[in-house]
């Protein structure tokens, strides 16, 4: 008898032992790691709902941590919520002067777009350093005690149970199982949506689709710099078509303007860059380089071009992000075609060669003599940032997924949306730049000349709000999955739409509709709207101007 106490302590814990530890269950559950997941998860939590963030990513927020710290803004005003929040937070970091390590304070030139970086009337600063971006997520995590649970990569093929056309849980490859009583999709290739069978788009839509003007094919459109302004030939051996193609030109023509194909924009990686000796490492010689795929460019520098720094953006503490510019850059043009539908692996393999042909840019630029004598003795100050994505030797962690999926959903927003020709209805939040879209395409003109194509950028009059059926399928698909990234839009809006600061207030706003369906019990189509807007307003979000 006198061992029965400790066999009563052994029964009364195996009792208690979870049946499965593989399985996690809370009201919402948000499948990503990028900014709008983590404000989507804080707006949970303060609303008083379990929250688990499922994210393939290791490290959290995105863009906004992965080297894109000059924030597209547009029109600040509109930023409202936990966006400018994060904004702010990024303000009372730089006002430390620990925060300024390679640079003084007084020292930094204060460059935004357009308006100051540094706003001290506001409080908030829009210009950082991609650490800085991380540790601020990190922070919201800290302080909302959120559960993250990070590398765990959703099971494509059989990873989405669905019941009367609700997801009732996921699975990743890991052998976790999620279940929760509202999905959010708030990754940049929209894997979630896509896998519970929600209609969306890749590419391109046709000027039919939605009566637009700025869709689809868009040959002899140069509304950024970021085109050849000289006849440069396309061939090996200039003029001579027999001599074959130089590399990073398509052979494929390019297509009638206005329609519809499945090219995307073009990806690149941001890169944070230091001119600082101390916080500097030269520019990788990646595997296999070769320097004649970079004859365009050179061909580029021999025709006079000299617009080589101009997207050399400054950050705080001698660091730039830099961003492609000009008609052969940091953008890899047509190598992203596959990206959205391709697996894990083939996504892998993408990703290697635009890191392979990014670098391999870099050192051609640093390195070689067909590259003009004041751009190598400018290169030469720069190297990767020694104190940045230090687990990932020094390069960013993301890349700049401009445009994946879109998903087709209650309401889609287009650029009559955007630049202010119709009413939209239930705004959840707003956004105000222009319909931006990179190059898609690099082709080869009927005169034997080389051409990028895709590229616009047309400025809306005023900011325009962003319908709350953006973020909702239509109902007869997924009663209770909301996609604040991925948002129904036509390619065109979707140009403007996709600035992080816009994913973070739908992020927040989706997070509130999830919460006000599930104490309503109803599917998120269903949601009245006016709870909704109650709720944003008081959380500060600007819907209206």
């Amino acid at each position: 008898m006198k061992f029965l106490p400790s066999l009563l302590i052994i029964l009364i814990l195996f009792s208690c032992k979870p049946e499965n530890t593989s399985e996690f269950e809370a009201d919402i559950i948000i499948y990503g790691g990028t900014s709008a997941a983590i404000t989507a998860a804080v707006q949970a939590k303060k609303m008083g709902k379990s929250v688990i963030v499922v994210s393939p990513d290791r490290h959290l927020g995105g863009l906004s941590s992965g080297g894109l710290g000059f924030t597209d803004t547009g029109n600040k005003s509109v930023i409202g919520g936990l966006a400018r929040e994060f904004y702010h937070r990024i303000y009372l970091h730089y006002q430390q002067d620990l925060a300024w390590k390679w640079q003084k304070k007084e020292e930094y030139g204060n460059k935004g777009q357009g308006t100051p970086a540094m706003d001290g009337e506001n409080r908030t600063m829009w210009i950082f350093e991609p650490h800085v971006a991380e540790q601020v997520f990190e922070n919201f995590v800290s302080e909302y005690d959120l559960e993250i649970h990070r590398d765990e990569w959703l099971d494509r093929e059989a990873g989405v149970k669905l019941e009367n056309g609700k997801i009732m849980q996921i699975s990743t490859l890991s052998g976790h199982i999620y279940q929760g009583k509202v999905f959010i999709d708030a990754t940049y290739e929209g894997d979630l949506m896509a896998a519970a069978g929600v209609s969306y788009h890749v590419g391109r839509e046709s000027n039919d689709t939605y009566g637009e003007t700025w869709n689809g094919v868009q040959v002899g459109v140069y509304q950024h710099g970021h085109y050849f302004k000289n006849d440069i030939s396309a061939y090996m051996i200039p003029g001579d078509s027999t001599s074959g193609l130089l590399p990073e030109i398509s052979a494929d023509p390019p297509g009638e303007n206005g329609s519809g194909d499945k090219r995307l924009q073009a990806y690149t990686y941001r890169l944070a860059m230091s001119r600082h000796p101390d916080n500097r490492i030269p520019f990788p010689k990646p595997e296999g380089y070769d320097p004649a795929r970079y004859e365009l460019l050179a061909r580029v520098y021999a025709a006079g071009w000299d617009e080589t720094f101009d997207k050399y953006d400054p950050i705080p503490n001698l660091k730039t992000d830099t961003n492609n510019h000009g008609p052969f850059s940091t953008d890899y043009i047509g190598k992203n075609y596959a990206y959205p539908e391709a697996s894990y692996a083939e996504r892998k393999q993408i990703l290697k060669e635009h890191t392979d042909y990014q670098q391999g840019l870099l050192y051609f630029m640093s390195h070689n003599e067909k590259v003009p004598d004041s751009v190598r003795a400018e290169m030469a100050n720069w190297g990767l940032a020694k104190d940045e994505f230090v687990d990932n030797n020094n390069w960013p962690h993301q890349i700049y997924v401009r445009e994946a999926r879109r998903m087709i959903g209650a309401y889609v927003m287009t650029e009559h949306d955007v630049l202010g020709a119709k009413e939209v209805p239930e705004p959840v939040g707003m956004g105000s730049y222009s319909l931006d879209s990179h190059n898609a395409q690099r082709f080869v003109t009927l005169d034997g000349y080389v051409q990028n194509e895709g590229d616009i950028g047309v400025h809306p009059k005023n900011p325009y709000s962003i319908s709350y059926g953006t973020l909702v399928p239509k109902k007869e698909e997924c009663s209770n999955l909301l996609v604040p990234v991925c948002v129904s839009s036509s390619h065109t809006a979707f140009g403007s739409i996709r600035m992080e600061p816009v994913f973070m207030i739908l992020g927040q706003s989706a997070a509130a509709a999830a919460s006000l369906a599930i104490d309503g019990d109803v599917a998120v189509q269903d949601l009245q709207y006016e709870k909704l807007e109650k709720v944003l307003l008081e959380e500060k979000q600007v819907l209206a101007k």
